[in-house]
């Protein structure tokens, strides 16, 4: 991989991941569609760290109350009862299942996944519920003719059924095209939480699970073995945090006076427009993707 090539696939790492929309899949179309080849799952899953930095930075004041009374309800009963302590537990929860499922089905994200197909299916799929969810969050605030709206929950209300639930959500985004954000923040719709307490907690609960994803990719950069190199890898990964801290303060603003269905369209079109290019033989469902050895 060039530097040019790191540092567009950054600037793309970092205007899609936290928007539902999937940041993997947009990396691995950019490389189809300019001819490069696939930056594969480890380079995705380093680079990510970028981004999630400018989760740490943005929410600081949050992280910051949340590990300290988290901390506190180590040896303190009363501490187990306060909001922080139990988002704290709740992201510990949610994160459990893309931890065992990734771990599970690693060889088969860095290969079969990364079919052009289904990465397309996953757009439309995705698209539509997150659509329906939206639609129906949207019908409860504001109720109808002969009922009154019915208020959303809030984080305040989150508890271990919802935070398992949640996690479960974002285990779909081990399947490019899925999108972490777009997948939880769709589960919390239907879970009947309102949309920014929906998105606060995905952003919250991509910590662990993406820090954690990309520390377990670091040895598959650089090196005999590595497909891309180190100096590419940390370009893209500062680059996508630049760019990624800016789109988390426009998204939240976005949310708290829009619906989702601008993202919902898109998703849909580019699903459509990619199985018909796959389908008249304009794209190979794998092209540039690395071969996985399944032995």
């Amino acid at each position: 991989m060039s530097w040019f090539q790191s540092l567009i696939l950054g600037v793309v790492q970092g205007l899609t991941e936290f928007l539902p929309i999937s940041s993997s899949a947009h990396i691995r179309l950019i490389a189809v569609g300019a001819g490069w080849p696939d930056p594969g799952a480890a380079f995705t899953a380093v680079s990510q760290i970028g981004t999630e930095l400018a989760i740490l930075i943005y929410f600081r004041k949050d992280i910051a109350r949340i590990v300290t009374s988290w901390a506190r309800s180590l040896v303190s009963k009363e501490a187990r009862r306060e909001l922080d302590a139990r988002m704290g537990w709740l992201v510990i929860v949610g994160s459990i299942p893309i931890a065992v499922l990734g771990v599970t089905f690693k060889d088969h994200i860095e290969g079969p996944f990364r079919d052009l197909r289904l990465i397309a299916f996953s757009f439309i799929a995705l698209g539509i519920a997150l659509g329906v969810a939206d639609r129906l969050a949207a019908q409860a605030e504001s109720g109808g003719r002969h009922r009154a709206g019915k208020p959303r929950k809030n984080l305040e209300q989150l508890n271990v059924r919802d935070g398992v639930l949640f996690g479960l959500w974002q285990a779909l985004a081990l399947v490019p095209g899925m999108s972490r954000s777009g997948v939880t923040m769709t589960g919390g719709l239907f879970l009947g939480y309102d949309r920014a307490s929906a998105a606060r907690y995905s952003f919250l609960l991509a910590i662990p699970a993406v820090l954690g994803s990309g520390a377990y990719e670091l040895k598959e950069i650089g090196g005999e073995t590595g497909q891309v190199a180190w100096g590419p890898t940390i370009l893209a990964t500062v680059v996508g945090g630049l760019v990624g801290y800016a789109v988390i303060a426009w998204f939240m603003h976005w949310i708290s006076t829009r619906s989702f269905m601008p993202f919902v369209w898109y998703r849909i079109a580019v699903g459509v427009v990619i199985l018909l290019l796959v389908g008249v033989g304009v794209l190979d469902p794998m092209a540039g993707a690395p071969e996985v050895d399944g032995s």
